[in-house]
Formats: C-alpha cells, structure tokens, sequence
C-alpha cells in the first residue's frame, strides 16, 4: 500500500511516466531523488506534496536548506 501510494504522488506530482531518461541507471536515480524529495516534505509536516514543492520554490536558495537544516 505505501509503495503504491509514493508511486502515486511520484508520478502525478513529477508525471514520472513522462520522463524522457531511459537508460542505464537514470530512471532508478531520478525515482530515488523523486522519492528522497517526498519523504524530506512529509517529514518537515508537507501532507500535500505538490503544494510543498511550490512553497520550496518560492525562495529555491534558501528555504530547501531549511528544510534540510543547513541554514
């Protein structure tokens, strides 16, 4: 159910399926920094990822740090 749920979100949120990487190990990196980006949200207390990503952007040098504690 869980991996069904982040397969979800990781493909609605940043249309996964789209992508255009197909070879070697690109697909397997990008889902695994896709998947590190929505678990870094949930953990600072995002439950809509989409609307976190947008609030992260707002001030794209500074407030990821923040979210990662390195300010």
């Amino acid at each position: 159910m869980i991996e069904n749920r982040l397969y979800f979100v990781r493909d609605t949120t940043f249309t996964e399926v789209a992508s255009k990487i197909r070879t070697g190990h690109g697909p397997d990196n990008k889902a695994t920094l896709r998947s590190f980006a929505i678990d870094q949200l949930r953990v600072a207390g995002h439950t809509r990822i989409a609307a976190g990503l947008r609030e992260m952007s707002y001030q794209p040098f500074h407030r990821p740090l923040d979210l990662f504690g390195l300010a």
